[in-house]
């Protein structure tokens, strides 16, 4: 069974939304990205709250995570239900490998790596510019 470890926001102001989860709360912060971006958690489930740098896109839920044992085995059920296949996620992301959507069109990632650890083989981008 796959189990949900990750929700994802976008927000215009991650420092802002980051202390009211850590002080309000009562979130831990677990990883602050080189892109800005801020994962937070509760032991059990994570949050990552990422920078919105699209013009005009509405802050909120962005995706959600599945952590499972065997991506590849889950593309071949996507594959049974007649779905497109999980995508391969950009090098520079640090939790999830894959991307994929449900029939509505809502995004969620695909880990075996988990939420805990940022992937060894992910790729730094580059740092943030000063504010």
């Amino acid at each position: 069974m796959a189990r949900i470890k990750h929700i994802a926001f976008i927000t215009l102001d991650t420092e802002r939304m980051a202390k009211f989860y850590t002080e309000v709360m009562g979130l831990e912060i677990l990883h602050r990205g080189d892109n800005g971006s801020v994962f937070l958690t509760d032991g059990y489930l994570n949050i990552a709250l990422l920078p919105n740098k699209a013009e005009g896109k509405p802050n909120g839920l962005n995706h959600f995570g599945f952590e499972v044992e065997n991506v590849e085995q889950v593309a071949k059920q996507f594959e049974r239900a007649g779905m497109a296949a999980p995508r391969k996620r950009p090098a520079d992301r640090h939790y999830a490998e894959y991307r994929a959507t449900d029939p509505d069109g809502n995004n969620f990632d695909l880990s075996s790596n988990g939420y805990q650890t940022v992937r060894k083989e992910r790729k730094r981008t580059a740092e943030p510019a000063a504010v």
